[in-house]
């Protein structure tokens, strides 16, 4: 069953309102189409030897990969929850910025990481979601991803969403090549994915994912190329499920109750998340050692 808020979302102001047009379309009308489309996202950062060298130095992944997706789910949904400039959001994206003050990481490739954020979830939506976004929607996300950069320090951020797109296509052409690191982190994170589902049909669930990656992503990845079969059997399989929702009845979009995540079935605190030196420890002033 389909939850359409585009009813609620058409007499807001786009500027005004962009946050709860933002929630309202991509958390609660597409809730599952935006978390296909963030998870593809983390694959897109993968392909970016500058960015995987990283990632794959800390061990995170490897070691903790499922504490590691679900901190970045924990993050994502405590800056959304209010607001990031919300008492909520900001606490939120101060840790995520101590986090970050770890690692050598360039502006580039932080605006980047945003870009994949607002693109790859869109285009999935434009591709399989069981309609299209509005122009309202896209903006809103624009404006929300906006201010999360803004407020993380980022500079140079595209002002529209054809700025985002231009810059992921470019960055992409430019950056994205092929090294070990790359292709280990994108099979720790296929393991995670794995793990969620019954034994016997976890090759399926590998399969799944990488025929959804797209050939440039699955070559940068060192990723073996699905069968043609499979390519057309993904991309069906996930046009008919938008097909089928079209036709049914909408419900009203109520609050969302989000799930719990598997790393913490109880609840996290803020401290709980990031990487294993940062647990417990509260943003400060004091530079935090950028390994274990």
């Amino acid at each position: 069953m389909k939850l359409d808020a585009s009813r609620l979302i058409e007499p807001l102001d786009a500027d005004r309102d962009y946050l709860r047009i933002f929630r309202l379309s991509f958390d609660v009308a597409f809730d599952w189409e935006v978390h296909r489309g963030l998870e593809l996202a983390i694959f897109h950062t993968f392909a970016a030897p500058s960015i995987s060298e990283i990632l794959d130095r800390t061990g995170e992944f490897a070691h903790r990969g499922q504490k590691r997706y679900d901190d970045t789910i924990a993050l994502l949904r405590e800056v959304a929850r209010d607001g990031p400039t919300s008492p909520r959001g900001r606490a939120a994206l101060r840790r995520l910025n101590w986090i970050h003050r770890a690692y050598d990481i360039r502006n580039d490739d932080l605006v980047y990481v945003l870009a994949t954020f607002v693109v790859v979830p869109v285009r999935w939506i434009r591709r399989y979601g069981w309609r299209d976004l509005t122009d309202k929607e896209v903006h809103a996300a624009v404006k929300y991803y906006r201010e999360v950069g803004r407020l993380m320090g980022i500079h140079q951020i595209p002002p529209t969403y054809a700025g985002f797109a231009s810059y992921l296509d470019t960055y992409e052409r430019e950056h994205h090549s092929f090294t070990e690191a790359n292709r280990r982190l994108a099979m720790s994170l296929i393991k995670i994915f794995e793990g969620w589902y019954p034994r016997p049909v976890r090759p399926l669930t590998r399969w799944f994912i990488v025929a959804a990656l797209g050939a440039p992503l699955r070559r940068a990845l060192g990723l073996r190329e699905p069968s043609r079969l499979i390519r057309t059997g993904v991309h069906c399989a996930l046009r008919s499920r938008a097909a089928l929702i079209r036709l049914c009845p909408p419900l009203r979009p109520n609050s969302k109750v989000s799930r719990a995540l598997r790393s913490y079935p109880r609840g996290y605190a803020l401290s709980d998340l990031g990487p294993s030196w940062s647990v417990g420890r509260q943003p400060g002033r004091r530079r935090p050692p950028a390994q274990d």
